[in-house]
């Protein structure tokens, strides 16, 4: 399998998760302005939506980041990235997962826009605040934000969050984000996958 990536984008949590399952993966970057691979491959041949991730499985291509993670985890079962399909704990893992996309992703990944600035990036700014407030009350007491074990939530979590610190987003007053950020960061795969990345200096 093939992943395709750019340093620290959410391509970093499908990264995440193989490693942490013990899935080889290819790493291809991608200069996601040039539309290029490091090949020199046209990136809109390989996903004409032009964002990463993207994975290579045997020719066909997966896109979109939780399913790829869940895809990944499904490959390893003994991995426990992700529970049993058809369980509620598996549909709370998804509903996790769309939490992250719509209400983390999407604002904090939006101030990468330049154009957004004055009230547009005031509102956005107060929903992010807004959604790690509620976030901070949902990891009280848990290691984990799905409880006691990791999961491909986690290594989505992560790198969204990692993004914070590139926007100079405070997460001290969040201190139960706070503390799981660093929890998150710490283990050895996710140092790993960002030492891979270039993203350790």
């Amino acid at each position: 399998m093939k992943l395709f990536y750019s340093p620290g984008a959410c391509s970093l949590s499908p990264h995440i998760v193989a490693l942490e399952a013990g899935i080889p993966l290819t790493l291809e970057k991608v200069d996601l302005r040039a539309k290029k691979t490091e090949t020199g491959a046209d990136f809109l041949a390989i996903n004409p939506k032009g964002y990463v991730p993207a994975l290579d499985v045997g020719g066909q291509v997966l896109t979109e980041g939780p399913a790829i993670v869940q895809y990944l985890a499904d490959q390893k079962p003994e991995s426990g990235l992700a529970p049993k399909n058809g369980t509620m704990e598996r549909y709370r893992l998804q509903e996790a997962l769309n939490f992250i996309t719509a209400e983390l992703h999407k604002p904090i990944g939006s101030l990468f826009n330049p154009a957004q600035k004055g009230e547009w990036k005031d509102a956005t700014l107060a929903l992010i605040d807004k959604r790690l407030t509620s976030l901070d009350a949902q990891l009280a007491g848990r290691q984990f934000l799905l409880g006691g074990s990791f999961s491909v939530a986690d290594a989505y979590l992560y790198t969204v969050l990692n993004w914070t610190r590139i926007h100079k987003l405070d997460l001290s007053k969040y201190a139960n984000v706070a503390a799981y950020f660093d929890r998150i960061g710490a283990r050895p795969k996710v140092q790993e996958a960002m030492k891979a990345e270039g993203l350790l200096g």
